[in-house]
């Protein structure tokens, strides 16, 4: 069984859900006021130079200053201040190691950089001189001249032929990753690709010459856009779209760069919810909390911290069929398998120890690292798994571009004064209008809703969601009224349908 891509736009939330053979396995959610960032593309101004950090803060125009570490400043950028780096009328690739960031940055200097990650909790985000756009099957370095090729292509001669199809009709000026959905393609197909992405740079440049600091020069695709162009691969059995301006947009897109999804690509009218039909709302429920039970009985703990995630494993229920290290081995492998699951799952990166249940044989150890790894192949972020330690801990790390899924749709709880987490009210507020869809959905004749809320909630519906309501009512041709209830919880409400 192949994958679904599910795509569900709400009044102010879009979602795309990535389902497999065992359900959910990725989540990503744009809202329309905290639309994602990373891999836009600025013209920054230097505003502050940190020898001591050999790193500089770039005003990007986004009301907090990005970061920038001296690895990330690309001389190509510069090399006509900085005419000492050219060597040998080439201009390097890289900064030459050892030269301090006072000698490329000073401060008021404007320079063309793209958000490598996503600002992070009370962090700007992380800045990169070196910019890479995405296509559909390649993506373009214009400040390197390397040929990479995705690690998921595992075939030595496919990485082989696509390489040399690469090499052989690229500038050499650019640097190009050829990525997984390339596999076995044409050299016309990644020709067209190639232009259509060193088209898009030179028009950026153009539009740099232009522009004065800071000022956006390049925002990525929509997130369905993105969704179709990032995640439909050969695999994919179906695209299901719940919005029809955004299935529009998708067809539209798909007939340029991606056509073979355009067979796939579904409207969703059912007046019950996308999400509710499969399942994905429950999924995403489970994916808050902290205990996740296993098939076996056995069950994991997941803490997210500001610094790492701690993974500990439990035999729980499980007792075992034969003796006590076959059981702690068989729950070690379930929960290997599950642990990779979850990491993709809610978008956990950083640093990751995982607690598994002590074994004595070396070789079962090996066999659940085998397992951890072979698990993870399907990431799209790479990760680095070091192995047991002396503590019996295992230590990996995970590439991590934006927030997690628990810190993208929660607060930190009022309640309990951040020792635990609650969903702040514009979350509930989009939880209850995917409620009264659902509501709507069993009960047709009912035409008036009365939502019970905590006052908060009630407050925010009211303030800030009133447009969102009124465009529900007209949509569903109903009566919505919303009454407080101070005695409910943050996230408590209840949806009744009623007769006018």
């Amino acid at each position: 069984m192949g994958s679904r891509i599910l795509i569900n736009v709400d009044l102010k939330e879009t979602r795309v859900a990535i389902t497999e053979e065992y359900g959910l396995a990725e989540i990503y959610i744009e809202r329309k006021t905290e639309k994602t960032i990373a891999g836009n593309i600025y013209k920054g101004r230097v505003v502050k130079v940190l020898p001591g950090m050999n790193a500089a803060f770039v005003d990007i125009g986004i009301g907090r200053a990005g970061f920038l570490y001296v690895s990330e400043v690309s001389p190509v950028e510069l090399f006509e201040e900085f005419s000492d780096l050219v060597e040998n009328g080439n201009i390097p690739r890289k900064v030459p190691k050892g030269v301090p960031i006072g000698d490329l940055l000073q401060e008021g200097q404007e320079i063309i950089v793209q958000v490598a990650k996503e600002p992070l909790g009370t962090k700007g985000p992380r800045l990169t001189s070196h910019i890479t756009l995405p296509g559909r099957y390649l993506i373009i370095m214009p400040t390197m001249t390397h040929i990479g090729v995705s690690h998921r292509i595992t075939d030595p001669d496919e990485r082989k032929r696509l390489k040399e199809i690469v090499n052989k009709i690229r500038p050499q000026q650019f640097g190009f990753i050829v990525r997984t959905v390339s596999e076995g393609k044409s050299e016309e197909e990644l020709a067209s690709d190639m232009e259509y992405l060193i088209n898009l740079w030179e028009s950026i440049k153009k539009k740099a010459e232009k522009a004065s600091a800071p000022k956006l020069l390049y925002a990525d695709l929509e997130l369905p856009e993105r969704a179709l162009r990032d995640f439909f691969t050969s695999d994919t059995e179906e695209v299901i779209i719940d919005d029809e301006e955004a299935y529009q947009r998708c067809r539209a897109f798909a007939e340029d760069y991606v056509p073979k999804a355009l067979n796939r690509l579904k409207l969703y009218k059912d007046p019950i919810p996308l999400f509710s039909r499969f399942n994905v709302e429950e999924e995403i429920k489970k994916a808050l909390d902290k205990k996740v039970w296993l098939k076996s009985g056995g069950y994991i703990v997941i803490e997210e911290t500001e610094a790492l995630t701690a993974i500990d494993v439990n035999t729980g229920k499980f007792v075992g069929r034969s003796n006590l290290e076959e059981t702690i081995f068989q729950t070690n492998l379930e929960a290997a398998r599950e642990i990779a699951h979850q990491i993709r799952l809610r978008n956990i990166g950083g640093i990751i120890i995982i607690d598994f249940i002590d074994m004595e044989d070396e070789e079962h150890k090996e066999e659940v690292l085998r397992v951890l790894k072979e698990s993870l192949k399907k990431d799209r972020f790479p990760s680095n798994i070091q192995g047991f330690t002396e503590l019996g801990l295992v230590i990996m790390t995970r590439k991590r571009v934006k927030e997690s899924l628990i810190k993208t749709i929660c607060d930190t709880c009022p309640y309990c004064q951040g020792r635990g987490l609650v969903k702040p009210p514009r979350t509930v507020c989009y939880d209850i209008f995917r409620e009264i869809r659902k509501v709507k959905a069993f009960n047709p004749s009912k035409n008036l809703f009365l939502v019970e809320v905590n006052p908060k909630v009630a407050k925010h519906m009211i303030e800030e969601e009133h447009e969102c309501i009124e465009e529900l009512e007209r949509r569903l041709n109903i009566k919505i009224r919303v009454q407080e209830v101070p005695n409910y919880h943050q996230e408590q409400f209840k949806v009744r349908a009623l007769l006018c």
